[in-house]
């Protein structure tokens, strides 16, 4: 099977989507895949540093409309690549920002744990 991803998505809508999902939750990550079945290693990467610390937070699966979802992202963060991480509404970075605040010890501070 091969994946393709939907074409026909509607811009509007996953803007609206992307900043409703940004307002609405303290910790958001889009990435590819969700939770559970990471697609891809970077995705996977950031989860696991995220649930390090915080045990609820919102993911959004982008591959089903990912040329879509990297442009309304990147209006946000002015980052197209994925995943991206925000919280309180504020851009923090993709899988290798987060590794770096780990490494630094700043990571449950920058995710609101501490």
């Amino acid at each position: 099977m091969t994946f393709s991803p939907e074409t026909d998505a509607d811009p509007e809508a996953i803007e609206e989507r992307v900043e409703t999902t940004i307002a609405d939750n303290d910790v958001v990550l889009f990435m590819k895949g969700n939770r559970l079945m990471p697609q891809c290693g970077y995705s996977q990467r950031a989860v696991e540093l995220i649930s390090q610390h915080v045990e609820e937070f919102e993911t959004v699966d982008v591959l089903p409309a990912l040329p879509q979802y990297r442009e309304a992202l990147e209006s946000h963060s002015g980052w197209e690549t994925i995943p991206q991480t925000f919280v309180d509404g504020e851009f923090v970075g993709g899988s290798d920002v987060l590794a770096e605040l780990d490494e630094r010890g700043e990571l449950a501070a920058e995710l609101g744990a501490e």
